[in-house]
């Protein structure tokens, strides 16, 4: 069983991110304690053959080889926790242009649409976190967006369409429409964050 995330810490590339320090963040430590994680730079068949679970959180915007690739895997048996957040409330320490910086707006569209789903942001939201429940666990996010189902959909949504949860061929795509659960915490909070990401872990890859 692995995990394979494209998450923070930020790293220039694989190379930087492998050599990371054990305790390179929280969220990295918690994936780490429930999976072999592998971190990849570029999605396709190969890579993802060996894996039965893969966790993206505000990845770079795919190419259509990646997204064919990852429809694929999901529709074999893969199973997916995807963090999609349309307005990214994270500091960096790269300014905006660089390409080792998160994604400020998920660009993801061609594949949600393919999975029937619309990332959608009301940009007159107050900005401030909150709590959001979904199954029966409390959510923090900050400027999130809302997911909505196309027809057809073999999606269902939960916490007022923040998260949906999409069962497709043998496999399952979980996606969050905000990523500020792996924010770092205030001083004290670790512990909710850390139940939080994990019923979104247990939710989509159990």
């Amino acid at each position: 069983m692995t995990t394979l995330p494209l998450i923070w810490p930020e790293a220039a590339d694989v190379g930087e991110l492998l050599a990371a320090p054990a305790d390179g963040g929280w969220a990295q430590q918690e994936l780490a304690g429930r999976f072999a994680i592998e971190p990849l730079d570029t999605l396709d068949e190969a890579s993802l053959a060996p894996l039965d679970r893969l966790v993206l959180a505000q990845p770079r915007a795919l190419g259509p080889a990646e997204n064919v690739a990852l429809d694929g895997w999901v529709r074999g048996g893969g199973r997916l926790l995807l963090f999609a957040d349309p307005m990214l409330t994270r500091h960096s320490r790269y300014p905006v242009g660089d390409r080792r910086r998160p994604q400020d707006v998920a660009l993801l569209s061609p594949i949600l649409a393919h999975w029937g789903l619309e990332l959608l942001f009301d940009d007159a939201q107050a900005r401030g976190e909150r709590l959001v429940e979904i199954e029966n666990a409390p959510i923090p996010v900050d400027l999130a967006g809302t997911l909505r189902l196309s027809p057809g959909a073999a999606c269902t949504l939960a916490g007022g369409g923040l998260l949906a949860r999409c069962r497709l061929g043998k496999g399952q795509v979980v996606v969050l429409a905000d990523a500020a659960v792996l924010d770092d915490p205030e001083e004290g909070e670790t512990g909710p964050r850390k139940v939080a990401l994990g019923r979104l872990l247990a939710l989509a890859l159990d």
